[in-house]
């Protein structure tokens, strides 16, 4: 059995409490566009003068708004705590299903074979110019995320496994918020 860790990725960003929900969704979507491998209709967002990706799918897109609200949720926990900036954390695990034998029977298990994970941090801008400098830091390092995106995908591919099924989604995934405080129990939301 293969136990070597799956590659993960890091990105971050950094965001005011009015725009961090559209960055986050827009990020998540930007993973998903080059990772979800059903047939997709290309669709596009518009967010800080850069156009991004968007799978156009039901559940993932709800997905995607539960696991994002309830980053914003933890983060502004966390901000009523705290002052200045606050930092959240939201991953994307991308699965295979393995066959597995056992003595007694074979066995289906899942197997993260990628990861993303996205640290957030929350800036809350006190004066007209604190608010130019922070859009201006948003937009530089939303482009500067998403380039690292499309320039990973592109270069790191030998690590995906084969699609053995016919099924519309051949890779389970979920997405989790402060995967590093998240257990095994964690797993029941995997699609």
């Amino acid at each position: 059995m293969d136990q070597r860790r799956p590659p993960e990725y890091i990105l971050e960003v950094f965001a005011d409490p009015t725009c961090v929900k559209d960055i986050v969704k827009g990020i998540l979507h930007t993973i998903f566009f080059h990772r979800f491998f059903p047939s997709l209709r290309p669709k596009t967002c518009d967010l800080l003068d850069l156009t991004l990706p968007v799978v156009d799918d039901a559940d993932l897109e709800t997905l995607i708004d539960q696991r994002t609200t309830a980053l914003i949720h933890q983060i502004d926990t966390t901000s009523n705590q705290r002052s200045n900036s606050v930092r959240g954390q939201i991953a994307v695990q991308f699965y295979e299903k393995r066959r597995r034998k056992t003595w007694l029977r074979a066995a289906e298990e899942e197997v993260c074979w990628e990861q993303w994970t996205l640290n957030v941090t929350l800036a809350t801008p006190r004066t007209e110019s604190e608010r130019v400098k922070v859009r201006k830091a948003m937009e530089t390092q939303l482009q500067k995320t998403a380039l690292k995106i499309v320039m990973t995908v592109n270069k790191e591919k030998d690590h995906i496994p084969p699609i053995t099924t016919s099924e519309a989604n051949p890779f389970p995934y979920q997405i989790v918020t402060n995967p590093k405080d998240e257990g095994w129990g964690t797993r029941i939301g995997i699609f």
